[in-house]
């Protein structure tokens, strides 16, 4: 039985891609194991897919000066040794990394040993991660057609992102019971920040909920710790979850329009259901502003409403939500004329002529 290697951990977009790739994996007949850092949210994530689990040491590769830079180099090279002892164990016949700081020593590793990688990059100008690892890489799969002038040459492939097939066969039923909704009584705002919530977003969209439910139903995935305090009687019609996983597609097929930070991932799941959306990327204050460049290529698509994070203000996130919601279907029409949207097929494809 062939074998491979998955990696990639730090946030939800480095793990959901493998998750939607498993079933396809196991068809071609992949005996599929996982490496992961010893506490990142990835380890939960692949054992409740039940995946074999390895964890290593990983430091975390920041953009500006910090003493933890020079203690994290020695938990990176402890990660290389553990990712060395695993791979020379298992044998696998290929990596396969989603990026993540996690995974550079896992890539280093299977070069020092002769182990064929694939990366993927989901966002459209590649993280520090993968720019590291893209040397050591036989191919790079991209979410974005732009990333291909951004990577060596030769070695891209635009795959698009794999997405989970059970997002697809949620029920709009399900998804209002589960929040308690009456049904079909008026539209349906879903709102997330993505696995780790949005402060900001969180923040204006509750100075804005009593204008906004006076016309919408509004599901929230706030994030881990960050539920509002006051009971939900005081705002009838207003759901908030911390994180969901089962059920997620429910919510989903719940929602009239979504409202959203602008990760790969999140972006490439909304065109596969065809929802209309509206994206607040995150800003280059607080990243490298990668949510940026995503949300602005679908944007150009015709995919995405967009509204920097700087511009919010409840007012004007009251404003936008009504245009998205009367132009909801010219959004429709541009996501259903995008074929391919789902890409475990094109990226199974890369994996299997590596």
């Amino acid at each position: 039985m062939k074998k491979i290697i998955l990696t990639g951990g730090g946030t939800a977009g480095h793990v959901t891609p493998h998750l939607a790739l498993l079933p396809a994996l196991k068809e071609a007949g992949f005996e599929v194991h996982y490496i992961g850092s010893h506490s990142g949210m990835e380890r939960e994530l692949v054992q409740k897919a039940g995946l074999t689990y390895h964890p290593i040491y990983s430091g975390k590769l920041r953009r500006y000066l910090d003493v933890r830079n020079l203690t994290d180099l020695f938990r990176v090279a402890r990660g290389l040794g553990g990712s060395l002892r695993i791979l020379r164990r298992l044998k696998p016949d290929l990596l396969f990394s989603k990026g993540g700081f996690v995974t550079v020593p896992v890539v280093l590793a299977a070069k020092i040993l002769g182990i064929p990688c694939v990366i993927h990059e989901s966002d459209l100008t590649p993280g520090l991660a993968n720019r590291l690892a893209a040397p050591f890489a036989k191919k790079i799969c991209t979410a974005f057609p732009e990333t291909l002038t951004r990577i060596p040459e030769k070695k891209g492939v635009l795959t698009g992102i794999p997405i989970r097939g059970e997002l697809l066969t949620g029920t709009r039923a399900k998804g209002l019971a589960l929040c308690g909704f009456p049904n079909a009584d008026r539209p349906v705002l879903l709102v997330t920040g993505g696995s780790q919530g949005a402060a900001a977003i969180n923040a204006c969209l509750r100075g804005t909920l009593p204008p906004l439910l006076k016309k919408y139903r509004v599901i929230h995935l706030c994030g881990m710790g960050n539920q509002m305090s006051t009971p939900h009687d005081a705002f009838f019609g207003y759901a908030q979850f911390e994180y969901v996983q089962e059920g997620l597609a429910d919510l989903y097929a719940a929602a009239d329009i979504v409202l959203s930070r602008a990760g790969a991932g999140t972006l490439f799941e909304l065109l596969a259901m065809k929802k209309p959306h509206l994206l607040i990327p995150l800003s280059r204050e607080a990243s490298r502003g990668d949510q940026i460049d995503n949300a602005a290529s679908f944007a150009k698509r015709g995919f995405s409403a967009v509204l920097p994070e700087e511009d919010m203000t409840p007012e004007r996130l009251l404003t936008e939500i009504n245009a998205l919601y009367k132009s909801r279907h010219d959004y429709i029409n541009a996501m259903t004329a995008q074929e391919n949207t789902n890409g475990i097929e094109r990226v199974m494809a890369v994996l299997l002529n590596k």
